[in-house]
Formats: C-alpha cells, structure tokens, sequence
C-alpha cells in the first residue's frame, strides 16, 4: 500500500546547534495515464487513490459521463501507471493545455465565456457559521497534511457533513480524486458544496462546475477567470475565509 509519504533524515540548524531530524515527506510521482491500451499523459502527484485519480480526469475532462463508461480500470503494482479500459473508442485530445495547477495540471477544456450556464436553483443557503463549520471540517480532513505538510486537501460535503474527501500535492487533483471516488462509489449528493486548501483558478472552477457544485470555497484566492466562470455558472465562490472573515466574489444570495 502506497500511503503518500516518505521517511527521510535531515539536518536541521537551530539555537546554534546542530541535528538530525528524522521525518516525513510527502511523495510526489510521475504516474502515466493509459486509456484503451493509449499513454495520453502523465500526472504529477501524491500516488494515493490512483484509480479515483483517473477516472475523475476523464469526467472532469467530459471523456466520460458515468461508471457505465467505464470497462476497468487497473493500477500497476509500481504506481506509475493506471490502466484505464473504456466501453467505448474514444479519441485522444489532440491539444493539452498546461494549467496553473501546482506541478503542472493538464487540461483539453477551454473555457468559453459565451456558452451559457445552465444551472437550476438548488434551494442552498449558508450562513456566516456554515462558513466556518465548514473550514473547520476541511482541517479535520487533513490527515496527510498533519503527518507531512505540504499538500493540499479538498472535501465534497452537502452543506452539513463531509461525504468524501482527497489529498494530494497538486491540488487540482484533489477534485479529481474525489470526481473519481463519487462515480467509482456511486456516491450522490442533493446539494454539492466543495471546500478546499488550494487557489482557486480557471481549472479548478471547470472541474467544480462539472462537479455540479453550488457553492466553492477556498482558504486563498480565486483568479480572475474562476470569478467569470463562477458568474456564469450560478456558483457562490468565496475564498480568504480565516477564524472569523470571508469574501463572496459571486452569487451572495446564497448567503444569510
């Protein structure tokens, strides 16, 4: 079992003395993606939940649409590699685009701010406690965090409770991880809200809006064009919330 962290020893100067230091790391891997017996690319990430991992790309990606899709999907014992097997031929995007995502992330969308949303009203409302309710449940999430650093943590949750949650170094592929566990778990929920550590920029708002999410929320900063496709989706996007503030970049009527 691969648990995402390695021990290592390092020397560490302090009150002008020197020692070594025993701990832990958090493992970041070049995993290659396969489908239908074709190499398409390569993760950079935390090799944990490999196959939740795939799978939530190709959803996120729109490659596939449910777990009917999907015919197997197998990580090799080495984990540098997930072997994913389709009921359908698929072609592969001709055109990846690096995004903003830490170490890298991938990604054949491109947004287009002319396409319209198409989102019904999901009935959700928060209120400023919700708000830190939530914060708090993402910290208790961060089990691997807590053990290493350096990593990023992201929790679906209907509002209340947590349903799922993922860690990994790259914080895009935490959604991905938990897009992937949702389909391979057939887990549902009337009311997706997604909270997590990492920045929110352009693929991260793809990945949430594909998610269904009503509302996302983030320890640090959205960028420009998540705010644009946050707006015109009908997503409540609130980032910078801390112990007792918060900012709602849009859709502040799910605020109470």
């Amino acid at each position: 079992m691969n648990t995402g962290s390695k021990a290592i020893t390092y020397r560490q100067f302090r009150a002008n003395v020197w020692d070594n230091v025993e701990t832990g790391v958090i493992v970041e891997q070049d995993v290659s993606l396969t489908v239908n017996g074709n190499v398409w690319l390569t993760f950079m990430c935390t090799p944990t939940d490999l196959e939740s991992l795939a799978v939530g790309f190709l959803y996120n990606e729109k490659i596939i649409d449910s777990c009917e899709d999907i015919a197997s999907v197998r990580v090799c014992p080495t984990f540098d590699n997930v072997d994913v097997w389709l009921q359908k031929t698929v072609g592969q995007p001709v055109m990846w685009r690096r995004t903003t995502g830490c170490t890298g992330g991938m990604t054949s969308t491109i947004p287009d701010p002319s396409e319209p949303a198409n989102r019904p009203g999901d009935g959700i409302t928060l209120s400023s406690r919700d708000i830190f309710q939530l914060l708090d449940k993402l910290f208790d999430s961060q089990e691997l965090y807590r053990q290493v650093g350096g990593v990023h943590t992201s929790v679906l949750s209907d509002g209340r409770q947590v349903i799922t949650s993922a860690e990994d170094i790259g914080r895009h592929n935490t959604l991905d991880k938990i897009a992937g566990r949702c389909l391979l778990d057939h887990i549902t929920v009337q009311k997706c809200l997604l909270i997590t550590t990492g920045r929110i920029s352009s693929e991260m708002m793809q990945k949430a809006a594909r998610m269904g999410a009503s509302v996302l929320i983030s320890r640090t900063s959205p960028s420009s064009m998540a705010i644009d496709i946050a707006r015109r989706e009908g997503i409540t996007l609130v980032g910078y919330v801390h112990r007792d503030r918060f900012n709602v970049y849009t859709c502040p009527d799910r605020l109470v």
